[in-house]
């Protein structure tokens, strides 16, 4: 379960880290500046549309770390490793000798 004030600070970090205000933010995700006031004050809890649009709009705020404060923000899409790509080896069907067959 979400802690409440906890997601609200870490809510409050993600607003100051992009130098917004509760209102232009609100704007940015296309929620109620209501909205706002009423997670950061801790009387509501967020819903998951609210995590959707957050996360939609700024691709630095990673799910698990907004949702438990766990990972890092702002979140560095590079620092992943990429996954090597298999090599398709060609599937050779085996030859058959019709030379030496015999009737």
């Amino acid at each position: 379960m979400i802690n409440s004030d906890d997601f609200a600070k870490r809510l409050q970090k993600v607003i100051d880290y992009y130098s917004e205000s509760a209102s232009s933010f609100s704007e940015k995700i296309g929620v109620q500046r209501s909205s706002i006031s009423h997670i950061l004050s801790g009387r509501n809890k967020p819903s998951l549309d609210f995590v959707l649009k957050v996360l939609s709009f700024y691709p630095e705020v990673e799910l698990y770390w907004l949702l438990n404060g766990k990972g890092e923000f702002p979140f560095q899409p590079d620092q992943i490793l990429p996954i090597p790509e298999k090599k398709q080896e060609s599937a050779s069907l085996p030859k058959i000798d019709t030379a030496n067959k015999s009737n």
